[in-house]
């Protein structure tokens, strides 16, 4: 008898402020380009694409495609969809030195 599994997907956990804060701040504290641009798109598909889109002043498509495995949004996309997601992106410094 063959196991039945389902597609796990991080939007179905994504409903709340302060989730959506933890993952964005785990994505960006690991640094890794992709996975914060994956991070930042799985939150606006949670959120709803298009209201994200319209408030990071961008068309829907754009931001799929921007958000997308081979997208490279440019940092005004980035600045536009963290604001309508909520968060603001700060810098520090990464240690002594």
């Amino acid at each position: 008898m063959a196991i039945e599994t389902t597609r796990w997907d991080v939007t179905e956990y994504l409903d709340d402020e302060e989730a959506i804060f933890a993952y964005v701040e785990a994505a960006f504290e690991d640094g890794d380009p992709a996975l914060i641009k994956h991070a930042l798109g799985n939150v606006a598909r949670a959120r709803g694409m298009t209201a994200i889109a319209k408030e990071a002043g961008v068309t829907r498509e754009a931001l799929y495609k921007a958000l997308s495995e081979k997208g490279d949004p440019k940092l005004s996309t980035l600045l536009g969809v963290a604001k309508a997601l909520g968060v603001r992106l700060t810098v520090s410094p990464v240690g002594p030195g």
